[in-house]
């Protein structure tokens, strides 16, 4: 690095930990804890895209250190049964704050701590709470996706140590956001990752957050902080710290989910569709996979209802539209490949499919508990009636 790129850099960094050190002098005057909520952005990896967080303790020394929920050891020999299940254990680790800070630093990942105006106690019992977690006896917890994760262990330490003054200001109020919505909305830039979290939640998804739950997201644990009131009717945030710069994609804005691009894409498909009804061996090439790919997800659909913990996963409505039952629609595709009639069964199958599609729609209006799955009605529902009329009831060519 040239001298005049690493000047500015180094004052930067001077003027960062005088500002830090400026901040803890009321720690080491009162000789009391101080408690601050470290918040990181999203990264660029697909298991970085919600944020992360921890609590930073600084000491009567001085000495700061970061406990972080975060923590897991893909090495356990259960390790990869227990994520298919959805009964991952997660484990607190309380490290140096520098020792913590040192990936996200390595990958733009930014930064920020808010300083909590805690009575002295409560400081205190942070402090207790976190170092009696952070023993390897007590350290590891069940880990879930949006009810219990690093940002809502973050939450409850807090919550303890308020006397539960956190949650009751939070749990009356909702900005209607919900699991899914955040879920898609962070998972965004990778597209792959969106679409699994909007195939595979089911309507607990649905379901409006109050301010309590939607912290299960950092970034909005972090604004809800903002807002809140200490024990004494003070704001609880004293103070607030960029300490490390965010040098890469920003965390995705919200953005209004329409259905209209959804029908669009499936008219256009169906039309496509029955424009081949006259070579319906072409036909059958191009919707055999499409039947393998809708028949293998609802296989995964119905394995997170009925075979794992993902509450979120349970009773999912695009079971209708990804239908196991198209998998038996492939021996008839084959037969019309190779010039042959398909068996009697293919036909009932091919109507059968878009009846429960159509049935599962109807459904979802009386439904208490409806699911936010009308794009995929409007995209899946059209192609798979247009695959009906031009493949049923026909001769091969």
């Amino acid at each position: 690095m040239a001298p005049a790129e690493a000047a500015p850099r180094a004052r930067a960094r001077s003027l960062r930990w005088l500002l830090l050190a400026w901040l803890l002098l009321p720690a080491l005057a009162l000789a009391v804890p101080r408690i601050g909520v470290l918040t990181m952005q999203p990264g660029e990896v697909f298991f970085e895209r919600f944020g992360h967080d921890a609590i930073v303790v600084v000491d009567a020394d001085g000495l700061a250190t970061s406990y972080n929920f975060g923590f897991f050891d893909p090495a356990e020999p259960d390790f990869l049964p227990r994520f298919l299940r959805g009964e991952m254990m997660y484990y607190l680790v309380g490290l140096p704050l520098e020792e913590d800070l040192a990936p996200y630093r390595d990958s733009g990942r930014g930064v920020s701590v808010q300083w909590l105006d805690l009575e002295p106690g409560q400081a205190r019992a942070v402090a207790a709470i976190l170092a009696e977690r952070s023993r390897p006896e007590n350290a590891r917890y069940r880990y879930d996706y949006f009810t219990s994760n690093c940002a809502t262990q973050v939450r409850d330490v807090l919550d303890q140590a308020l006397d539960g003054g956190l949650r009751a200001q939070l749990s009356a109020r909702s900005r209607g956001n919900t699991y899914r919505s955040e879920a898609v909305r962070l998972a965004r830039p990778a597209a792959w990752m969106w679409l699994g979290f909007d195939l595979g939640l089911g309507p607990y998804a649905d379901r409006p957050l109050s301010r309590w739950e939607e912290a299960f997201v950092p970034m909005r644990l972090a604004e809800s902080l903002r807002e809140a009131r200490n024990s004494q009717g003070r704001p609880l945030v004293l103070a607030e710290q960029e300490v490390l710069p965010h040098r890469i994609a920003p965390e995705p804005a919200e953005a209004p989910r329409r259905v209209w691009p959804w029908a669009l894409a499936g008219l256009a498909l169906a039309a496509a569709v029955l424009g081949l009804r006259r070579r319906p061996r072409l036909l059958a090439a191009l919707a055999a996979p499409f039947w393998l790919g809708c028949g293998l997800l609802g296989l995964v659909l119905g394995y997170l209802w009925l075979g794992t913990a993902h509450q979120a996963g349970w009773a999912n409505r695009n079971l209708w539209l990804l239908d196991p039952l198209c998998l038996g629609l492939l021996p008839g595709a084959l037969a019309l490949l190779r010039r042959q009639a398909p068996g009697r069964i293919f036909d009932v199958v091919l109507w059968t499919v878009p009846a429960l599609a159509l049935l599962g729609w109807i459904l979802q209006w009386l439904s208490r508990s409806p699911q936010f799955n009308l794009p995929w009605v409007a995209l899946l529902l059209p192609l798979h009636a247009a695959l009906a009329l031009a493949l049923g009831r026909r001769k091969p060519a």
